[in-house]
């Protein structure tokens, strides 16, 4: 879940009042809250209860118009894996899914990180079609495909 700027906060808080999945005074003292703490807008929503996390998702599907998918479903060959590190994998929350010449599909948590994308396309030498998940199904992914190489680290919250 990405951090944003006021305008795209307002965007998902919209988006999200929209679906009447938060109310007004929801809207305000999570936003009140981001900007006290300068989390992310998605997690503080989640950490306040008033939303899930599947829910934040849903309204950044809509507002960044990156297709979700449940990355549980899917079997990854291993040679697919191997092209991002684990290390790189678990700092970014991020699964490589599929690839198909020089594009990698990858499944992240966040998928406007710019830095995750750069450092994504510097070690795989692919353009990238980003797919966004769940934190939760990252963590699962990333433990059932890097758990060979865990040597003791963890996933980011």
């Amino acid at each position: 879940m990405s951090k944003k700027s006021s305008s795209k906060k307002q965007l998902l808080g919209k988006i999200l009042f929209e679906r009447n999945i938060i109310n007004q005074s929801q809207l305000k003292h999570a936003l009140e809250v981001q900007e006290e703490h300068g989390d992310y807008f998605g997690e503080v929503l989640v950490g306040l209860g008033y939303v899930e996390e599947h829910d934040v998702v849903a309204a950044l599907v809509v507002q960044c118009h990156i297709p979700y998918i449940a990355i549980d479903k899917y079997e990854i060959d291993q040679s697919i894996i191997q092209l991002v590190p684990g290390e790189i994998a678990r700092k970014y929350h991020v699964i490589p899914l599929d690839r198909v010449n020089d594009i990698l599909s990858v499944v992240m948590a966040d998928p406007l990180d710019e830095a995750a994308k750069a450092e994504l396309k510097r070690v795989t030498n692919c353009r990238l079609a980003p797919f966004i998940a769940t934190d939760g199904e990252i963590d699962k992914a990333i433990h059932r495909w890097y758990d060979n190489d865990l040597q003791g680290n963890s996933c980011r919250r």
